[in-house]
């Protein structure tokens, strides 16, 4: 009954999508049926995919003989079309990226194929040099992987060193919210255009669910407590969430309420903001003097925090492979190359070592090529994931793990109502105490299949 449940609130979550999923598509199931030359991957259309589709023909496919068809799509586009695909069991795609929320929950309905075969057989792979972090939040309730990580992440901030320098201002390594606004409105127009900060205001679960999550953790908020009672409309969700809008309305990018990461990642590189709170994963592109006008010049600090120690997110985008594949040695010799110490190496050699897809592997912190590229953000980014406490992440205890996300179903629609109604708030079109009543009555609903 509560498997029923479950593939009855993804798949109408996803609903809205599945016109335009039968329409366009990567071409169906894999050309070559059961013999595994040809493999269909969906992917999240971050910096770290757009390489890696970009190497895949010379390297893996040269090497294999498996031609990879990619689908890249934004990561709101995404997680609609991959909760299609896998909760109708449609069997579209051989592969697809998915990350730590989805992981225990599909595992339980039985729609991943377990990994953990696949990576011990592989002794190149070396499992034991993934990041404890990681492989928990990727394993199932049986212990086992079911996906692979691709590269992993907390959050932090990021900031224009120049800026700050020619203001006379430094920035705390571990700095409060409101030491964070105060520098905010300080640089707001330092040069001509630039705006204080960037934080997303696009409407998501994974978008500004994200990262305003953190910001309600670290100001004593929650979704739901322990026992399931809906905390949405609390007086400290209420704060935090006014903070954020507040901040980002005074001193935030133009068009904030449709910047996700992608958005933010651009206007921070092209030198359009200050400073930016996300994903760690971001600084390999900020400092990409190919890419980014502000390459050496990037200063990173921890999670602004309010009540808590620390607040930083942990996340994993990471490689999956439904049951409905027909292709799974070609799918599982994708994802083993793909999370590999010798994919990263190409990485490395042939674009950059920043832009190593980094945060999952031990071993990438002793490489002395990535050592030295990422000597401004390394060591930072790997105390924030080992720091990140998805058991605890507040100051109350919580119904499930997570820190940025509830890990039920539902909350992949509650997650993007709630924040569709907070991003209308950024846009000046209603206020954020109507946006938090009208989710709390969402919430009420949910917790009671719970309680």
């Amino acid at each position: 009954m509560r498997t029923r449940r479950m593939i009855h609130v993804l798949a109408a979550a996803a609903a809205a999508s599945s016109l335009l999923v039968a329409c366009s598509g990567a071409g169906g199931s894999s050309s070559s049926g059961g013999g595994g030359k040809s493999i269909n991957v969906l992917m999240v259309g971050n910096p770290q995919m757009e390489d890696i589709a970009k190497l895949t023909k010379d390297t893996f496919t040269k090497d294999t003989g498996i031609k990879v068809n990619f689908t890249v799509l934004p990561e709101n586009e995404l997680r609609d079309k991959v909760t299609q695909d896998v909760a109708t069991q449609a069997g579209q795609y051989d592969v697809a990226t998915i990350g730590a929320y989805e992981v225990p929950i599909w595992e339980k309905n039985g729609w991943l194929h377990e990994l953990s075969s696949y990576a011990d057989k592989d002794t190149a792979f070396d499992k034991a040099d993934l990041l404890k972090p990681m492989v928990t939040s990727l394993s199932g309730s049986d212990g086992k992987l079911y996906a692979l990580p691709f590269y992993g992440e907390s959050s932090f901030l990021m900031y224009n060193k120049d800026v700050m320098e020619a203001k006379g201002i430094k920035v705390p390594e571990r700095p409060t919210w409101q030491q964070i606004a105060d520098i905010a409105a300080k640089v707001d127009g330092a040069e001509p255009g630039m705006r204080g900060i960037c934080l997303r205001g696009l409407a998501g679960w994974g978008e500004l669910g994200a990262s305003l999550t953190t910001v309600v953790n670290t100001y004593g908020g929650t979704w739901f407590t322990k026992d399931w009672k809906a905390q949405v409309n609390s007086p400290e969700f209420k704060k935090a969430a006014n903070f954020y809008v507040d901040l980002v309305r005074g001193h935030g990018e133009a068009g904030a309420a449709q910047a996700g990461f992608t958005e933010c990642l651009n206007a921070m590189s092209q030198k359009k903001v200050a400073m930016w709170y996300d994903a760690t994963s971001a600084a390999g592109s900020l400092e990409d003097p190919k890419s980014s006008k502000i390459a050496g010049r990037v200063g990173y600090a921890y999670a602004p925090t309010t009540e808590t120690k620390s607040s930083g997110w942990l996340w994993s985008w990471a490689w999956a492979m439904p049951k409905t594949t027909k292709n799974a040695d070609a799918a599982s010799k994708f994802m083993l190359w793909a999370s590999s110490k010798e994919y990263e190496k190409t990485v490395g050699e042939k674009l950059g070592w920043s832009r190593v897809p980094a945060g999952k592997r031990a071993s990438t912190y002793e490489l002395p090529e990535y050592q030295k590229a990422a000597a401004s953000f390394g060591d930072i980014t790997l105390k924030s994931i080992e720091q990140a406490d998805p058991a605890n992440p507040g100051l109350q205890p919580r119904p499930t793990v997570g820190v940025q996300y509830v890990a039920i179903p539902e909350f992949q629609d509650l997650g993007t109502k709630v924040t569709q109604e907070i991003s209308a708030a950024i846009a000046g079109k209603t206020s954020v105490d109507k946006a938090l009543d009208d989710g709390q009555k969402l919430a009420e609903e949910v917790a009671k299949n719970y309680r």
